[in-house]
Order: C-alpha cells, then sequence, then structure tokens
C-alpha cells in the first residue's frame, strides 16, 4: 500500500513539472486582458477582405479590437503574415510553399483573388502604430530561432503591446532563453485536431505536457472541452480561447477566459478581466 502511495504521488509530482506554466507579472499581463482579439485581422467570411491582409488589420484597429496574426520566413530571409504553410488556399493551387519563395515571388501573387498581397511584417506594425495589443503567433518551421529573432527585433523597432504565441515548443523555449521580458504562450488543441503531428506529439501537446520546456506564462486552447490535464495548466496560467464563432456563447468566454480570439463577428472590444484567483501568477 505504502508503495502505491509513493508511485501515485511521483507521478502527480512528474505530471505536475512537465505541464506547470511559468509565472508572469501583473504588468506583463494587464495589456492582453479582457480583450477581444480579431483572428488574422478583421476580415470578412468571403474573403473579400482577406485574412491576414493590411485592410483586415487595418479595420480591426480603427475599432479598437486587438489583433491575432500569424508570421513566417520567406525562402530569403524576410517576415510576412500569412496563415498557411502553403499557398494554394489563399493564392491558387499548385504553387508549394511559403517558405521556399523569395519575397519578390510573393508580392507578385494575391490574395484570395483581390488586388491585396501578403504582407510584410513590418508594413502591417506600421499600419496598426501601436494602437491595440498584437498576439504574434509564431508558425513552426525549421527555421524557428531565426523567425523569432527578427519577429521580436521587428516588434520591439515598431513599439506598443505584445505577445507572442506558437504551437512549436522550440519557438516557445526560445522566448524563454532570450525574451524573458515578453509574455509568452503555448498554443494547443485538442489532439484530434493536431492532424499534422505524429500521434504521440499530438498527445503531450494536447495536455499541454510540454510546458517543461519553454513555461508559457498564458495558455492559448481551442474551442470546446479541454482534457482534463489541460484544463488543470490553465487553471494555473492566463487563458487565451481560440477561434470564437458566432454561434459561440461570448459572454461565457469572456467570463472564463482571460482573452478571446475571435472571427465574423463584432463582440465589444474590451470586456472585464477574471479577477486574478489563479495561483501560479
Amino acid at each position: 500500500m505504502q508503495l502505491m502511495v509513493f508511485i501515485l504521488a511521483l507521478i502527480v509530482i512528474a505530471l505536475f513539472f512537465l505541464l506547470r506554466p511559468g509565472r508572469s507579472s501583473k504588468e506583463q499581463r494587464t495589456p492582453f486582458e479582457g480583450r477581444n482579439y480579431a483572428h488574422r485581422g478583421l476580415y470578412a467570411a468571403d474573403q473579400s477582405i482577406p485574412e491576414n491582409s493590411l485592410p483586415a488589420f487595418q479595420r480591426a484597429a480603427e475599432k479598437g479590437y486587438g489583433i491575432e496574426l500569424d508570421v513566417q520566413l520567406t525562402k530569403d530571409g524576410q517576415v510576412v503574415v500569412f496563415h498557411d504553410g502553403l499557398l494554394d488556399r489563399m493564392c491558387g493551387a499548385g504553387l508549394g510553399r511559403l517558405e521556399d519563395l523569395d519575397l519578390k515571388d510573393l508580392l507578385a501573387l494575391r490574395l484570395a483573388q483581390t488586388e491585396e498581397h501578403i504582407p510584410l511584417f513590418a508594413d502591417v506594425l506600421k499600419a496598426v502604430g501601436g494602437r491595440v495589443p498584437l498576439i504574434v503567433e509564431i508558425k513552426t518551421t525549421a527555421r524557428y530561432a531565426e523567425l523569432c529573432e527578427k519577429t521580436l527585433s521587428l516588434l520591439r523597432q515598431a513599439g506598443g503591446p505584445f505577445c507572442i504565441e506558437s504551437f512549436d515548443v522550440r519557438a516557445v523555449r526560445w522566448l524563454k532563453k532570450n525574451a524573458k521580458d515578453v509574455l509568452r504562450g503555448q498554443l494547443s488543441c485538442r489532439m484530434r485536431e493536431l492532424k499534422s503531428m505524429p500521434a504521440v506529439g499530438a498527445f503531450f501537446l494536447s495536455r499541454l505536457l510540454c510546458n517543461f520546456l519553454g513555461r508559457p506564462q498564458f495558455i492559448a486552447y481551442g474551442t470546446g472541452s479541454a482534457p482534463v490535464l489541460a484544463r488543470l495548466a490553465q487553471s494555473l496560467a492566463m487563458t487565451v480561447v481560440w477561434t470564437a464563432h458566432p454561434q459561440d456563447d461570448a459572454a461565457d468566454l469572456e467570463e472564463t477566459y482571460d482573452a478571446v480570439i475571435f472571427e465574423h463577428y463584432l463582440p465589444r472590444p474590451q470586456y472585464a478581466p477574471a479577477p486574478e484567483e489563479k495561483p501560479n501568477r
């Protein structure tokens, strides 16, 4: 009996070590809590105003919404704003991967058959002008360190409130080591939604058992029910939910989460954040 209790205690300690988030200060969290963030900018459902485009970001900033966006590297090392690894959905079939093309080739493409093109991150930052807080997602790439370094440099030069998140635990770990002042977050969702990952990696990430690598200071988790271990990690950190849609209960999400990433409806830009009850803050 004593041996079983000892083994169970070891398991509990090990699990807590693996999923424990990092600490953050109130000063770090305050610019981002109690806000609704336009997912890929305030874009149109029919892509007439394309996602991750300059007009989408300008609309969001003008209405006072925080902004969530995605950054990637071109083949020649430029930081651009684009979500998918493949260009096909937004720019046309058969174009391949964004990271395999130079910037000049990408600028010749158009987003969703509009006149808009894939924007440089620097141009997005200029358009937003520090008016609203940004949640910047580092996309998964073998060049994660280069992408983190260049993204961070551009953000610091531009000014304005920003935090950084990623599905890539290596990027979160890089931020922990190289940008301790910047609020960093781990992106995750349910295992069945992590289709591009090997099963073992998807299991660990969906349950936030990789938190020991980067000690994220906020958890950005997909809508819907999360596994028990993920909920435990969320109870110890600032929480962000993605992506809320018109059919979701916006009031309930605002009551439950510290920040909400939304699309295709117009919530209030800010709401009263939840009281500070989480023990690891």
